[in-house]
């Protein structure tokens, strides 16, 4: 057995990709409730921007096939452009590649859908360029419980680590005193978090 040392990720080497988060496609998931789908892409969005990570967004055939990014994620990221292309596999497209490889971070955390194309495909390119990549299951999403099952075991055999989203992003905090903190815990949907912090140190005093 391969023995892999834990290399964390940080604020300073990690980046967000969101691949095709788009109306159409948010039509065929079957593995999650549009609405808790859409909550997760948008939490995560929100608190990689909190964490000051670089983040690409792309769609494919937004005009022709599949509709645009949801509204609720152009909302959460109302300055980052999205690159619209037509390649299946994002990295495939000069543009994306160029716009990953200008965040100059090696390890890189996907979410898309469908699960295993949209997140899986880019995500396994990275490894095969010697990159760390991650996917955020939880953010992602597809269209039936055998692509998602196949999905994430290829992924894993390919070298992909698979996580939630919310432990990504909290594993990139690293520490709880930050003053990102309490925005990454609001992002995250978990407004408790600061909550229980502010009373224990009422507490400590």
């Amino acid at each position: 057995m391969t023995n892999l040392k834990y290399d964390p990720l940080t604020a300073d080497n990690a980046a967000l990709i969101l691949v095709d988060h788009q109306v159409g496609l948010m039509t065929g998931v079957r593995d999650y409730y549009t609405g808790e789908l859409k909550h997760n892409v948008v939490a995560l969005a929100k608190a990689a921007r909190a964490l000051n990570l670089p983040i690409v967004v792309t769609t494919t055939a937004a005009d022709s096939m599949w509709g645009p990014a949801f509204p609720e994620l152009v909302e959460a990221l109302p300055d980052i452009e999205i690159i619209d292309r037509a390649s299946v596999n994002a990295y495939d497209d000069a543009r994306v590649a160029a716009a990953i490889e200008a965040t100059g971070r090696r390890k890189l955390i996907f979410a898309g859908i469908s699960l295993e194309v949209c997140a899986g495909f880019p995500a396994m390119t990275a490894v095969a360029r010697g990159l760390d990549a991650y996917v955020a299951v939880d953010a992602s999403g597809t269209f039936s419980e055998t692509k998602r099952e196949v999905g994430l075991l290829r992924m894993q055999q390919a070298g992909v680590i698979l996580s939630d989203y919310a432990t990504l992003m909290v594993e990139i905090l690293g520490d709880n005193s930050r003053p990102e903190a309490g925005a990454v815990y609001a992002a995250l949907d978990m407004p408790w978090a600061t909550l229980v912090g502010q009373i224990a140190s009422a507490y400590s005093r």
